[in-house]
């Protein structure tokens, strides 16, 4: 103990340079001493060296050095040497032996016996590699000795990835490794490390006899379906459930602890993603110049980097929040430089809102397709402040709309969204409005707009297809229920759940921004296409399946000693129990099986510009009854709450 307080934890404790030096060091006196020892067992010679030795005690540190240093030995962490370094370290060794026994075939000096180029190498190779697996397993765990072991698992998968996540589980000593399980029958009963091998019938068993705290699945490979049948039978087991990230993450060919992550929003959603169609993706995009904006929010920066896979020019990100659009720009070039993609990235800091600003963005940059992802989403706080949704969601796509026209774009595509449909808040009332606007304009060949003063512009020529695609919530967006529930799993709980029947479609983020993509990509003009979300969840289902796989029980009537509580704090302002996605019926099937066509009634422009002047100027004045009883007239189903929840 006194050896470790006093010697090991300051090791421990230099900077890397040092550490590296004293590593150095010790590599240098190991070859000394591999030499005095060939010398010891060659001729029986224990004293200093006599004749020409001494030019061989010189000889090994000086070619060694260089050696290691060519091989890569001093940029490895001790703690996390395995057999690869190990490998190298045999390697290195063999090209130093090689050497060394031709500088003493060559120099012949005298009282040098040629063996002596044999014994030292291979005395050389045993002391080096016995020090690296000694500092190995003595600083392993001499730094895992403040953390014990926080839980037992099980690893599901033997194969490549769960054996590096073994060996990581054995440095960090922050689990302990009870057994492996994989789907190959003749792997059972066999063993890794001398670790067993079962398989998965055996697990419910294993878990209750062992005291199994956590299951990893280190099966980056594995398909979506067959994954997704794996957690389904792992759901009901106290266990919580933890994955590795993709191969992609794995190149370095080590895993650490901080690797292991939470199942993704996949394996939440429980069905696998529809591919992509790759023609339609390419469609809008390669080649062209792309404008998106919102560019720095949860589907404005998936639009971009899905377009950014398909080659474009130019893609010019506009969003009025510069974290968000700094943030994003700074990902994308990454993702340029990693693809070798050659995309001019344009960031700009602007404001839907301002028309005069996009009208020279269009300008000057001439884009060929534009996404209009910038919108407030989050229904209680648009609630809240109505007037700021009417003049971003409705008049912010009018502008962006106007200037795309000014400039000719050729196609303009609008993220909307299910609470579109027949809608209880004035968040989806402004999405209806803003579908409404585009409608309006892809059914006029020509337009005339009213201005701030209430004159009207020149004539404008309508030659730009517009579409909307309309689809319900993603999950992982700032907006959706899945970080809060892990935020609130993580706190204790409980969860916060609205109603006890409240249900949402669901989508992923990427395969949400692919179907728009591809939806956008097949507009005629006019056009409002729906997503195929498949089956609508309910959110208290998805409460219950997130804690069961974060390895907790649901405190209930049932289950009193469970150990969180799911509470109903029910609905917010605006917010209703299920979402739709059609205004009105029988929707057309397109080329895609996931991306329908609605058949939506509009007003036209000459009677729609007018209402939007009166509305315009109430969103300016704050004037909250009569934007709501326009929203009322002109959106279908919408009937605002008989009180008021603006915060001014």
């Amino acid at each position: 103990m006194a050896f470790n307080k006093f010697v090991v934890s300051p090791l421990l404790a230099l900077p890397r340079p040092a550490k590296r030096l004293v590593v150095v060091s010790l590599d240098l006196v190991l070859a000394l001493v591999s030499v005095w020892g060939a010398f010891y067992l060659r001729i029986d010679q224990t004293g200093l060296p006599l004749l020409q030795q001494k030019y061989v005690y010189l000889l090994a540190p000086l070619l060694a050095f260089p050696l290691f240093v060519r091989f890569g030995l001093y940029r490895a962490i001790f703690r996390y040497t395995g057999l690869a370094a190990l490998a190298t370290t045999a390697k290195a060794v063999g090209v130093y032996a090689l050497l060394f026994f031709l500088a003493l075939l060559w120099f012949k000096w005298d009282g040098v016996p040629r063996s002596v180029g044999l014994i030292q190498p291979i005395l050389f190779l045993l002391l080096v590699g016995t020090s690296r697996a000694l500092a190995r397993f003595w600083l392993a765990g001499w730094s895992g000795k403040a953390a014990h072991a926080a839980g037992r698992m099980l690893i599901y998968g033997a194969g490549e990835a769960g054996v590096q996540t073994a060996s990581a589980l054995g440095v960090a000593r922050q689990f302990v490794l009870l057994g492996f399980i994989d789907d190959d029958p003749k792997k059972a009963g066999r063993s890794i490390n001398g670790v067993g091998i079962m398989q998965p019938v055996d697990v419910p068993d294993a878990v209750e006899r062992m005291g199994v705290t956590d299951i990893l699945l280190a099966m980056p490979t594995l398909d979506r379906a067959r994954r997704n049948e794996i957690i389904a039978s792992l759901r009901a087991l106290p266990v919580h459930v933890r994955t590795l990230p993709g191969m992609g993450d794995l190149a370095s060919g080590r895993v650490s602890v901080q690797d292991f992550q939470e199942l993704d929003v996949e394996d939440l959603l429980g069905r696998p993603p529809v591919p992509p169609d790759s023609t339609l993706l390419a469609r809008n995009l390669a080649g062209k110049v792309v404008l998106v904006t919102g560019a720095g929010g949860s589907i404005g920066s998936e639009l971009c980097r899905q377009i950014i896979l398909e080659r474009p020019r130019q893609l010019v990100l506009l969003d009025h929040n510069e974290f968000g659009l700094y943030s994003i720009h700074q990902e994308l070039e990454g993702l340029c430089a990693e693809q070798q993609h050659p995309v001019e990235l344009v960031p700009l800091i602007a404001s839907v809102g301002n028309f005069g600003r996009l009208r020279e963005v269009c300008k000057v940059y001439r884009p060929a397709t534009v996404y209009h992802a910038a919108a407030y989403k989050h229904v209680p706080l648009v609630e809240c402040n109505p007037s700021e949704g009417v003049l971003n969601n409705v008049f912010g796509t009018l502008n962006t709309a106007r200037a795309a026209m000014e400039s000719s774009v050729a196609h303009f595509v609008l993220v909307s969204t299910d609470k579109a449909v027949r809608p209880t808040n004035v968040m989806g009332a402004t999405k209806r409005m803003a579908e409404l606007v585009l409608q309006a304009l892809a059914a006029s060949p020509t337009v005339r707009f009213h201005l701030p003063d209430g004159t009207q512009s020149t004539e404008v020529a309508n030659n730009t297809l517009f579409a909307m695609v309309r689809f319900g919530n993603v999950l992982g967006s700032s907006g959706s229920v899945v970080p809060l529930f892990r935020k609130q799993l993580r706190a204790g709980g409980p969860l916060t759940v609205t109603h006890e029947e409240v249900t949402r479609y669901f989508m992923t983020i990427p395969e949400a921004a692919q179907l728009v993509l591809q939806a956008g990509a097949m507009a005629h003009g006019g056009d409002v296409f729906v997503l195929d979300m498949g089956q609508p969840v309910k959110i208290m289902d998805l409460a219950r399946r997130m804690a069961q796989l974060s390895g907790l029980s649901v405190r209930d009537e049932s289950n009193p000693a469970g150990d969180i509580e799911i509470k109903v704090v029910g609905l917010r302002p605006g917010e209703k129990l299920y979402e739709e996605l059609l205004i009105g019926e029988n929707p057309e099937g397109t080329a895609h099986p996931r991306i329908m066509k609605a058949h939506e009634d509009f007003v036209a422009w000459p009677q729609l510009a007018p209402v939007l002047v009166e509305m315009r100027l109430a969103a300016t004045q704050n004037d909250e009854a009569v934007m709501k009883k326009i929203l009322t007239q002109l959106v279908h189903g919408y009937a605002p709450p008989s009180k008021s929840h603006s915060a001014i």
